[in-house]
């Protein structure tokens, strides 16, 4: 896959697809860098360092801990995203509506663009009063009063509806992904100074070269984890029976093979996400508590907080579930063997129909403990390796490497398949120049 990047440069097409997305993501790191009026920037990146705000932060490459411009960013539009992909599923309408080739593409993302400003909009109000009702958030010379509310408002939902033509301008122009690329560059721009700060606590000596060279070696085995099983897939024959013309015109039975892949982690980081949206809740119960219910806060504080056993433990349970309920939506037997029976396919060894979906189902649900094991580990080793080692200025988050790994690998195949787009261009030009030639 390295090779393809390297070839890339050599086709000035592909180059200037490159160059295009690189400034593009230079843009949104630019404006990553501006705060939104009236914040005090200091103040609330200590307050948002943890729990969801911090995977958020995170995933916003810093966005939200800073309140930029683009502080929500794509957020809005990955929840939009998801709600109508799971709504596609289960609305008729909209089932049928996908079906309709490009033209239905077209208008489900128009539908995702207003629900992500609409959702957008929500957020940036919920944010904002969280902000103004803190009064050491607020920059000098601003007060809690409504024209704070609506600028804060106004920027953000701007700044959502500026992210979202840059990532649908490097998807149609550029190369990749735009709203993953937007995404990895976010998470990718705070290592360097989470390194930084690192390298400071060796030189301090408040932390020991050992335990640094352990915490490095348990990245690189954790990005190799990531790409074996982010490639890995169960794949089902399936044979097509179709009919073809013989020598002397009469039709002749024929099989097609192929298969059916099913990836072991089809639900990507998503149930990741909800478990700790879900997580916070005790954090606020802790906050409404603090003087009503004493004990009740010591027990969350005590038990309920980022690197607890219990948190660990619940989380963990929290992700097998959204794992399992994900992948029930995104992956219908039923529907996948009624297409096979359609389309004149089928398993060897299973008869159409109902055995075909049940067997497709047990596959589904096998894959399924193994893509929610794999996500278990990804997100609890992080916790116990920063106990461990006591290095907790780097944010080492399972889930950031597999977003960043993910887009990679994503990219690196669309590379590999432009390139074998233009080789196979080029191919027939040259053949059919010989042709004219001889004829």
């Amino acid at each position: 896959m390295l090779r393809a990047f390297r070839d890339a440069f050599r086709i000035p097409d592909l180059q200037r697809k490159i160059v295009f997305t690189l400034l593009l993501l230079a843009v949104y790191r630019l404006g990553s860098a501006i705060p939104t009026p009236g914040v005090n920037t200091a103040a609330l990146e200590q307050a948002t360092s943890g729990g969801l705000f911090g995977l958020i932060s995170l995933i916003s490459g810093g966005n939200l801990s800073q309140f930029s411009i683009f502080a929500l960013g794509v957020l809005p539009y990955i929840t939009a995203s998801i709600v109508i992909q799971l709504m596609t599923t289960t609305i008729p309408a909209l089932e049928k509506l996908s079906k309709e080739g490009e033209e239905g593409r077209k208008k489900i993302n128009q539908f995702t663009r207003y629900a992500a400003v609409g959702l957008g909009t929500v957020q940036a109000v919920f944010f904002s009063l969280y902000i103004t009702s803190q009064p050491q958030f607020l920059a000098p010379g601003w007060d809690a009063g409504f024209f704070t509310l609506f600028v804060m408002v106004l920027t953000q939902v701007a700044g959502i509806a500026f992210t979202m033509w840059i990532g649908e301008r490097i998807t149609d122009v550029g190369i990749g992904n735009g709203i993953s690329l937007i995404i990895t560059a976010g998470i990718i721009a705070v290592y360097p100074r989470e390194i930084a700060a690192t390298a400071q606590l060796l030189r301090t000596d408040q932390v020991q070269i050992l335990s640094l060279v352990a915490f490095a070696a348990v990245i690189l085995v954790t990005i190799a984890g990531i790409v074996y099983v982010y490639q890995a897939e169960r794949r089902v024959p399936v044979t097509y029976a179709r009919a073809r013309a013989g020598a002397a015109g009469q039709a002749r039975g024929a099989g097609q093979a192929t298969w059916l892949p099913i990836k072991v982690n089809q639900a990507g980081v998503i149930p990741v996400i909800f478990a700790s949206a879900v997580l916070i809740i005790p954090n606020l119960i802790a906050t409404a508590t603090v003087e009503r219910a004493p004990d009740v806060n010591a027990f969350i504080q005590t038990n309920l907080t980022f690197g607890q056993p219990l948190y660990m433990a619940v989380e963990a349970l929290l992700i097998f579930g959204f794992t399992y309920l994900y992948n029930s939506v995104q992956f219908d037997p039923k529907r996948i063997a009624e297409q096979l029976r359609e389309a004149g396919g089928f398993i060897p060894g299973v008869r159409p129909g109902t055995p075909t979906a049940e067997f497709l189902g047990t596959i589904s649900g096998r894959l399924s403990l193994w893509g929610a094991t794999f996500l278990v580990v990804l997100t609890i080793m992080p916790q116990l390796v920063q106990s461990a080692t006591g290095i907790t200025t780097f944010q080492f988050s399972g889930t950031g490497l597999l977003i960043i790994v993910g887009v990679a690998l994503e990219t690196l195949k669309q590379l590999e398949a432009q390139l074998t787009v233009r080789r196979y261009d080029g191919f027939i030009s040259k053949g059919r120049i010989r042709g004219r030639l001889n004829n």
